[in-house]
Protein backbone atom coordinates (compact mmCIF):
# COMPACT_ATOMS: atom_id res chain seq x y z
CA UNK A 1 0.00 0.00 0.00
CA UNK A 2 1.37 3.41 -0.67
CA UNK A 3 1.28 6.04 1.72
CA UNK A 4 -0.29 9.35 1.12
CA UNK A 5 0.47 12.31 2.53
CA UNK A 6 -2.16 15.20 3.09
CA UNK A 7 -1.45 18.16 0.33
CA UNK A 8 -0.79 20.55 3.20
CA UNK A 9 2.16 18.53 4.67
CA UNK A 10 3.33 17.93 0.65
CA UNK A 11 3.52 21.77 0.33
CA UNK A 12 5.98 22.07 3.42
CA UNK A 13 8.27 19.61 2.28
CA UNK A 14 10.74 21.39 0.27
CA UNK A 15 10.89 24.05 2.50
CA UNK A 16 11.54 21.17 5.80
CA UNK A 17 14.40 20.39 3.53
CA UNK A 18 15.93 23.84 2.94
CA UNK A 19 16.11 24.65 6.74
CA UNK A 20 17.47 21.10 7.07
CA UNK A 21 20.50 22.65 4.99
CA UNK A 22 20.47 25.92 6.32
CA UNK A 23 20.39 24.56 10.22
CA UNK A 24 22.28 21.09 10.71
CA UNK A 25 21.01 19.04 13.33
CA UNK A 26 24.96 18.86 14.43
CA UNK A 27 25.41 22.35 14.09
CA UNK A 28 22.13 23.39 16.39
CA UNK A 29 23.15 20.98 18.67
CA UNK A 30 26.69 22.80 19.34
CA UNK A 31 25.59 25.71 19.76
CA UNK A 32 23.27 24.54 22.29
CA UNK A 33 24.65 26.20 25.42
CA UNK A 34 26.02 23.37 27.82
CA UNK A 35 25.11 24.07 31.45
CA UNK A 36 27.40 21.92 34.11
CA UNK A 37 25.49 21.33 37.45
CA UNK A 38 26.89 22.77 40.29
CA UNK A 39 27.86 19.85 42.88
CA UNK A 40 25.83 20.44 46.23
CA UNK A 41 27.88 20.60 49.79
CA UNK A 42 25.36 17.59 51.29
CA UNK A 43 27.34 17.38 54.06
CA UNK A 44 27.51 21.15 55.18
CA UNK A 45 23.39 20.78 54.32
CA UNK A 46 22.82 17.55 56.63
CA UNK A 47 24.54 18.98 59.19
CA UNK A 48 23.15 22.68 59.12
CA UNK A 49 19.45 20.64 58.72
CA UNK A 50 20.19 17.90 61.98
CA UNK A 51 22.27 20.54 64.26
CA UNK A 52 18.83 21.44 66.14
CA UNK A 53 16.61 18.93 64.62
CA UNK A 54 14.43 16.92 67.55
CA UNK A 55 12.54 13.70 66.66
CA UNK A 56 8.78 13.15 68.70
CA UNK A 57 7.66 9.70 68.44
CA UNK A 58 3.89 10.49 69.04
CA UNK A 59 1.55 8.09 67.79
CA UNK A 60 -1.24 6.68 65.71
CA UNK A 61 -2.45 9.39 63.54
CA UNK A 62 -6.08 10.10 64.77
CA UNK A 63 -5.12 10.29 68.44
CA UNK A 64 -4.56 12.88 70.95
CA UNK A 65 -0.99 12.36 71.55
CA UNK A 66 -0.41 13.08 67.84
CA UNK A 67 -2.22 16.40 67.64
CA UNK A 68 -0.49 17.36 71.04
CA UNK A 69 2.84 16.20 69.17
CA UNK A 70 2.10 18.73 65.85
CA UNK A 71 1.16 21.68 68.23
CA UNK A 72 4.15 21.79 70.41
CA UNK A 73 6.01 21.84 67.28
CA UNK A 74 4.23 24.45 66.27
CA UNK A 75 4.71 26.75 69.04
CA UNK A 76 8.48 26.11 69.49
CA UNK A 77 9.63 26.17 65.65
CA UNK A 78 12.52 28.46 65.73
CA UNK A 79 14.19 27.72 61.95
CA UNK A 80 17.59 26.21 62.21
CA UNK A 81 17.54 27.05 66.28
CA UNK A 82 14.75 24.36 66.53
CA UNK A 83 12.96 22.13 64.52
CA UNK A 84 10.71 19.47 65.77
CA UNK A 85 9.86 16.24 63.94
CA UNK A 86 6.31 14.67 65.18
CA UNK A 87 6.75 10.76 63.93
CA UNK A 88 3.35 9.05 63.26
CA UNK A 89 3.96 5.41 65.41
CA UNK A 90 2.14 2.64 66.45
CA UNK A 91 0.97 4.14 69.54
CA UNK A 92 1.77 5.89 72.56
CA UNK A 93 2.34 2.21 74.46
CA UNK A 94 5.21 1.12 72.04
CA UNK A 95 6.94 4.84 71.49
CA UNK A 96 9.22 3.81 74.57
CA UNK A 97 10.58 1.37 72.03
CA UNK A 98 11.12 4.02 69.94
CA UNK A 99 13.10 6.09 71.65
CA UNK A 100 15.37 3.54 73.33
CA UNK A 101 16.15 1.62 69.56
CA UNK A 102 15.25 3.99 66.94
CA UNK A 103 18.05 6.47 65.30
CA UNK A 104 16.82 10.39 65.29
CA UNK A 105 13.94 10.03 68.58
CA UNK A 106 14.73 11.87 71.21
CA UNK A 107 10.99 12.63 72.52
CA UNK A 108 8.20 10.89 73.04
CA UNK A 109 4.84 10.73 74.05
CA UNK A 110 3.87 7.53 76.41
CA UNK A 111 1.63 6.06 78.53
CA UNK A 112 3.56 5.77 82.19
CA UNK A 113 2.65 1.78 82.55
CA UNK A 114 4.51 0.79 79.31
CA UNK A 115 7.41 0.85 80.90
CA UNK A 116 6.41 -2.39 82.61
CA UNK A 117 7.13 -3.99 79.28
CA UNK A 118 10.74 -3.91 79.67
CA UNK A 119 10.77 -4.42 83.62
CA UNK A 120 12.53 -7.86 83.62
CA UNK A 121 14.92 -6.93 79.86
CA UNK A 122 15.53 -3.74 80.92
CA UNK A 123 15.30 -3.45 84.90
CA UNK A 124 17.21 -0.17 84.61
CA UNK A 125 14.87 1.23 82.43
CA UNK A 126 14.21 4.41 84.67
CA UNK A 127 17.98 5.32 84.20
CA UNK A 128 16.86 5.98 80.41
CA UNK A 129 13.79 7.36 80.31
CA UNK A 130 12.92 10.57 82.00
CA UNK A 131 9.35 13.01 81.97
CA UNK A 132 9.53 16.26 80.21
CA UNK A 133 6.17 16.87 81.05
CA UNK A 134 3.11 14.90 82.31
CA UNK A 135 -0.12 15.98 79.38
CA UNK A 136 -3.10 14.48 80.73
CA UNK A 137 -4.75 11.38 82.38
CA UNK A 138 -6.49 8.77 80.92
CA UNK A 139 -8.63 7.25 82.62
CA UNK A 140 -10.16 3.92 83.26
CA UNK A 141 -13.45 3.33 82.20
CA UNK A 142 -15.00 -0.35 82.61
CA UNK A 143 -18.69 0.12 81.15
CA UNK A 144 -20.62 -3.24 81.59
CA UNK A 145 -24.15 -5.24 80.20
CA UNK A 146 -26.79 -4.88 83.13
CA UNK A 147 -26.03 -8.19 84.31
CA UNK A 148 -22.41 -7.27 85.47
CA UNK A 149 -22.97 -6.08 89.08
CA UNK A 150 -18.70 -5.90 89.91
CA UNK A 151 -15.51 -6.34 88.52
CA UNK A 152 -15.21 -10.31 90.25
CA UNK A 153 -18.81 -10.75 87.43
CA UNK A 154 -16.34 -10.24 84.61
CA UNK A 155 -14.16 -13.69 85.41
CA UNK A 156 -14.20 -15.80 82.38
CA UNK A 157 -16.07 -13.21 80.32
CA UNK A 158 -15.76 -11.32 77.40
CA UNK A 159 -14.15 -8.29 77.75
CA UNK A 160 -12.92 -5.76 74.57
CA UNK A 161 -9.96 -3.49 74.87
CA UNK A 162 -10.40 -2.16 71.70
CA UNK A 163 -7.73 -2.99 68.55
CA UNK A 164 -3.69 -3.45 69.21
CA UNK A 165 -1.79 -0.78 69.72
CA UNK A 166 -3.92 1.40 71.89
CA UNK A 167 -4.04 2.61 75.34
CA UNK A 168 -6.61 0.15 75.95
CA UNK A 169 -5.31 -2.99 74.40
CA UNK A 170 -1.95 -2.75 76.41
CA UNK A 171 -2.68 -0.87 79.99
CA UNK A 172 -6.65 -2.83 80.09
CA UNK A 173 -5.32 -6.22 80.35
CA UNK A 174 -2.46 -5.25 82.69
CA UNK A 175 -4.91 -3.17 84.96
CA UNK A 176 -7.09 -6.60 85.20
CA UNK A 177 -4.12 -9.00 85.68
CA UNK A 178 -3.27 -6.73 88.52
CA UNK A 179 -7.01 -7.20 89.73
CA UNK A 180 -6.72 -10.50 89.96
CA UNK A 181 -9.50 -11.12 87.41
CA UNK A 182 -9.49 -13.58 84.48
CA UNK A 183 -11.29 -12.71 81.77
CA UNK A 184 -11.85 -13.76 77.98
CA UNK A 185 -10.06 -10.84 75.97
CA UNK A 186 -11.16 -9.37 72.58
CA UNK A 187 -9.42 -7.33 70.75
CA UNK A 188 -11.84 -5.51 68.45
CA UNK A 189 -13.13 -1.91 67.18
CA UNK A 190 -14.73 -0.51 70.18
CA UNK A 191 -17.90 0.57 68.52
CA UNK A 192 -18.24 -3.09 67.03
CA UNK A 193 -18.03 -4.28 70.20
CA UNK A 194 -20.54 -1.49 71.88
CA UNK A 195 -23.02 -2.71 69.34
CA UNK A 196 -22.67 -6.42 70.52
CA UNK A 197 -22.91 -5.66 73.86
CA UNK A 198 -25.88 -3.77 73.38
CA UNK A 199 -27.88 -6.48 71.31
CA UNK A 200 -26.55 -8.95 73.80
CA UNK A 201 -24.57 -10.71 70.63
CA UNK A 202 -21.29 -12.73 71.03
CA UNK A 203 -21.69 -12.61 74.62
CA UNK A 204 -19.68 -9.85 75.03
CA UNK A 205 -20.15 -8.21 78.33
CA UNK A 206 -18.18 -5.37 78.86
CA UNK A 207 -15.58 -2.82 76.92
CA UNK A 208 -12.58 -0.89 78.43
CA UNK A 209 -11.92 2.42 77.23
CA UNK A 210 -8.49 3.97 78.44
CA UNK A 211 -8.78 7.58 77.41
CA UNK A 212 -9.50 11.05 78.15
CA UNK A 213 -13.03 11.61 79.69
CA UNK A 214 -15.53 12.58 78.38
CA UNK A 215 -15.91 9.31 75.56
CA UNK A 216 -18.15 10.44 72.73
CA UNK A 217 -19.58 7.08 72.73
CA UNK A 218 -21.32 7.27 76.00
CA UNK A 219 -22.60 11.00 75.58
CA UNK A 220 -24.42 10.08 72.06
CA UNK A 221 -25.58 6.65 72.50
CA UNK A 222 -28.42 5.59 73.59
CA UNK A 223 -28.35 2.65 76.73
CA UNK A 224 -31.06 0.82 78.39
CA UNK A 225 -31.09 0.97 82.18
CA UNK A 226 -28.65 -1.07 83.65
CA UNK A 227 -25.73 -0.49 81.15
CA UNK A 228 -23.39 1.32 84.04
CA UNK A 229 -19.65 1.87 84.95
CA UNK A 230 -18.14 -0.11 87.01
CA UNK A 231 -15.70 1.05 90.02
CA UNK A 232 -12.56 0.59 90.17
CA UNK A 233 -11.01 1.46 93.44
CA UNK A 234 -6.97 2.84 93.83
CA UNK A 235 -4.55 1.22 95.85
CA UNK A 236 -1.30 0.15 95.95
CA UNK A 237 -1.43 -2.28 93.65
CA UNK A 238 -1.93 0.89 91.38
CA UNK A 239 0.65 3.33 93.04
CA UNK A 240 3.89 2.85 90.62
CA UNK A 241 2.60 3.82 87.11
CA UNK A 242 -1.11 5.16 87.86
CA UNK A 243 -3.47 8.37 89.69
CA UNK A 244 -6.60 7.92 91.39
CA UNK A 245 -9.48 9.68 89.33
CA UNK A 246 -13.70 9.48 89.37
CA UNK A 247 -15.94 9.41 86.50
CA UNK A 248 -19.17 11.99 87.19
CA UNK A 249 -22.67 12.75 86.59
CA UNK A 250 -21.49 16.09 84.92
CA UNK A 251 -19.59 14.17 82.42
CA UNK A 252 -21.88 11.45 81.48
CA UNK A 253 -25.22 12.20 82.56
CA UNK A 254 -27.44 10.11 80.97
CA UNK A 255 -25.21 7.03 82.79
CA UNK A 256 -24.63 8.74 86.22
CA UNK A 257 -26.94 9.64 88.51
CA UNK A 258 -26.58 13.60 89.79
CA UNK A 259 -23.99 13.85 92.57
CA UNK A 260 -22.89 10.36 92.42
CA UNK A 261 -19.11 9.64 91.32
CA UNK A 262 -17.31 6.37 90.10
CA UNK A 263 -14.06 6.09 91.75
CA UNK A 264 -11.46 5.02 88.72
CA UNK A 265 -7.89 5.03 87.82
CA UNK A 266 -6.27 7.56 85.20
CA UNK A 267 -2.97 6.17 83.37
CA UNK A 268 -0.61 9.32 82.81
CA UNK A 269 0.25 9.94 79.34
CA UNK A 270 3.56 11.88 79.45
CA UNK A 271 6.32 13.43 77.26
CA UNK A 272 9.09 11.70 78.12
CA UNK A 273 13.04 11.91 76.89
CA UNK A 274 16.42 9.73 76.71
CA UNK A 275 18.32 10.54 79.37
CA UNK A 276 21.24 11.79 77.00
CA UNK A 277 24.32 12.62 79.25
CA UNK A 278 24.65 16.51 80.34
CA UNK A 279 26.57 18.26 77.58
CA UNK A 280 26.36 15.84 75.30
CA UNK A 281 24.52 17.69 71.51
CA UNK A 282 21.65 15.23 72.02
CA UNK A 283 21.06 16.65 75.80
CA UNK A 284 21.13 20.14 74.69
CA UNK A 285 19.02 19.80 71.76
CA UNK A 286 16.25 18.38 74.65
CA UNK A 287 17.24 21.46 76.72
CA UNK A 288 16.34 23.99 74.00
CA UNK A 289 13.35 21.84 73.12
CA UNK A 290 11.98 21.88 77.16
CA UNK A 291 13.15 26.12 77.62
CA UNK A 292 11.12 26.80 74.34
CA UNK A 293 8.29 24.34 75.33
CA UNK A 294 7.91 25.73 78.81
CA UNK A 295 8.82 29.55 78.55
CA UNK A 296 5.85 29.56 75.51
CA UNK A 297 3.30 27.36 77.11
CA UNK A 298 1.11 30.24 77.53
CA UNK A 299 0.66 29.99 73.63
CA UNK A 300 -0.76 26.48 73.66
CA UNK A 301 -3.64 27.67 76.01
CA UNK A 302 -5.41 30.09 73.64
CA UNK A 303 -8.32 28.82 71.29
CA UNK A 304 -7.10 27.09 68.47
CA UNK A 305 -5.14 24.21 69.87
CA UNK A 306 -6.04 21.12 72.20
CA UNK A 307 -8.39 21.94 75.19
CA UNK A 308 -6.22 19.61 77.29
CA UNK A 309 -3.24 22.38 77.44
CA UNK A 310 -5.24 24.40 79.42
CA UNK A 311 -5.75 21.95 82.58
CA UNK A 312 -1.28 21.73 82.20
CA UNK A 313 0.67 21.99 85.09
CA UNK A 314 4.28 22.01 84.59
CA UNK A 315 5.45 21.05 87.73
CA UNK A 316 2.92 17.89 87.81
CA UNK A 317 5.22 14.59 88.52
CA UNK A 318 4.25 11.37 86.71
CA UNK A 319 4.55 7.93 88.52
CA UNK A 320 7.39 5.47 87.88
CA UNK A 321 9.51 8.60 86.00
CA UNK A 322 12.03 11.02 87.44
CA UNK A 323 12.10 14.54 86.05
CA UNK A 324 14.31 15.24 82.87
CA UNK A 325 17.45 17.43 84.46
CA UNK A 326 16.65 20.73 81.76
CA UNK A 327 12.82 20.66 83.28
CA UNK A 328 13.81 20.72 86.78
CA UNK A 329 16.44 22.96 86.27
CA UNK A 330 13.72 25.49 84.37
CA UNK A 331 11.29 24.90 87.26
CA UNK A 332 14.19 25.83 90.18
CA UNK A 333 15.05 28.96 87.63
CA UNK A 334 11.27 30.03 87.72
CA UNK A 335 11.10 29.44 91.94
CA UNK A 336 14.14 31.59 92.11
CA UNK A 337 12.76 34.33 90.11
CA UNK A 338 9.47 34.13 91.97
CA UNK A 339 11.35 34.44 95.55
CA UNK A 340 12.88 37.55 94.76
CA UNK A 341 9.73 39.25 93.70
Amino acid sequence: MVRRFAPAFTKMLPLLAALSLVFPATEAAAQAPTVQAQPLNFAGEQEKVNAWTVGLAAGLIEGAPLRLASEMARVVDDGANLHVLPIVTRGPTENVNSLLYLRGVDLAIINSDSLEEYRIQLPEIRKHVAFILNLFPSELHVFVRPEIKSLQDLAGKKVNFNTLGTAAAYSGPLIFSRLGIDISKTFIPHPLALQQMRKGENDMAAVVFITSKPVDAFLRGQWDEGFKFLPVEYDRRFEDYYLPATLEAAEYPALIKPGERIATIAVPTALVAYNWPAGSNRYYRVARFTDYLFSRVDKLQVAGFDAKWKAINLSSNVPGLTRYPAAQDWLDRQARRAEKK
